[in-house]
């Protein structure tokens, strides 16, 4: 389990390959006018993968991630990649920090300095955290599972290895949004004695259950929302839970695809008020596309659907987590639990409504989700 020094550097045979399905791109047709009615808006891709093709410098953005210091390990017989930025301060917390999809370890790079670093981003010395971001198995420079299961509780072992075994942490805590918040969610359950605190950025909606005539007006309305949204918005999950192979041909063939897949939910999970770049550069969505492009794990990153919806959950049916936990509610399009429903499956400590930011948080509002993060875990450092 050693973990061995890992540097991204991408072929350049990849690159050329890239630039020329780039140029040879076949694009569908559209409604006229319908934007992004009826998925990615075919003029918006256009103008990105122009963008890809003409201006976009992956090197300069390989550069940047290599400037975090990466390693990989092997755990159960996959190789785990993932940052380990050593904090700078009197006594570093060590914190796993858990991406979900279609992220990467590209939407903590605004964070990582701030929480590892504090005194050099204006804040106080004594919050410094040992920084440690994954790449979920089957994502970005980790393995891709060849066997059948790899879902959110084995996610959280091998996280809950890396971090012990590996890194030789006694304790630590824990923070995570989409799968991430899952699995964050699993290691507060399954290993309350090591796991001091976790910090969620969104909620597992199934997480919170409770029989209909229990729930106060707000749950009702929180459920109806997800109603809705869930008719409108979840149809990349139904394919990716059932028949992710079938999309995988697409997704792993043509980067333009991977493009239009990916983007749309940046700008629908987001507090863009329908124009993803008020939240994200070009070079942002493009470096998280080139993640999956270059490692070719679109395919395997969409099978975590699949493993999640046909293995066991991995906290049972009605289990609460009770070690602390850290709520950071950003508003964005999908519809946050209240406060009382989240109680029902976690031991809230601290509960935070922000005023701006979506889905992506490290990416869309890292002042704020900082500030939280050490908020919470300030009075659980041992």
């Amino acid at each position: 389990m050693r973990p061995e020094p890992f540097t991204i550097d991408v072929p350049d045979a990849v690159l050329e390959d890239l630039a020329l399905r780039l140029s040879r791109t076949r694009w569908p047709d559209d409604i006229p006018g319908s934007q992004w009615e009826y998925g990615s808006s075919l003029s918006y891709i256009r103008e990105l993968v122009d963008y890809w093709r003409t201006s976009f410098d992956w090197r300069a953005q390989e550069r940047m991630l290599n400037s975090f210091p990466q390693f990989k390990a092997e755990i159960d017989g996959l190789g785990i990649h993932f940052i380990h930025q050593r904090g700078t301060g009197p006594d570093p917390f060590p914190l796993v920090m858990i991406h979900g999809w279609p992220s990467s370890i590209h939407e903590m790079y605004k964070v990582v300095g701030p929480l590892t670093d504090p005194a050099s981003h204006g804040g106080d010395p004594a919050d410094a955290f040992d920084m440690v971001v994954p790449s979920l198995p089957g994502y970005g420079f980790s393995d891709r599972p060849k066997e059948r299961g790899v879902a959110v509780a084995s996610m959280a072992q091998l996280f809950f290895k890396l971090m012990t075994e590996v890194l030789g942490y006694a304790t630590f805590g824990a923070q995570g949004g989409d799968w991430g918040s899952a699995i964050t969610t699993a290691l507060g359950y399954t290993y309350p004695e090591q796991v001091v605190g976790i910090h969620l950025s969104n909620i597992v909606a199934g997480r919170i259950r409770a029989p209909a005539s229990d729930l106060s007006d707000a749950e009702r309305a929180w459920r109806e929302a997800g109603r809705v949204w869930g008719r409108d918005e979840r149809g990349y999950s139904e394919i990716q839970g059932t028949k992710p192979l079938t999309l995988g041909y697409a997704l792993s063939d043509s980067p333009a695809g991977l493009a239009a897949w990916i983007v749309e939910k940046y700008r629908a999970w987001s507090d863009c008020d329908g124009d993803v770049e008020r939240r994200f550069t070009k070079d942002e969505l493009l470096t998280n596309v080139m993640i999956y492009w270059v490692t070719e794990t679109a395919n395997s990153a969409g099978r975590s659907y699949y493993e999640a919806s046909h293995n066991q959950a991995p906290v049972p049916r009605g289990g609460k987590v009770e070690v602390p936990t850290g709520v950071a509610l950003f508003p964005g399009p999908i519809a946050n639990p209240p406060r009382e429903a989240v109680e029902r499956g976690y031991n809230v400590q601290r509960w935070t409504e922000m005023p701006s930011g979506g889905h992506f948080a490290a990416l869309e509002e890292p002042e704020a989700l900082v500030e939280d993060v050490r908020a919470f875990f300030r009075p659980l450092r041992k």
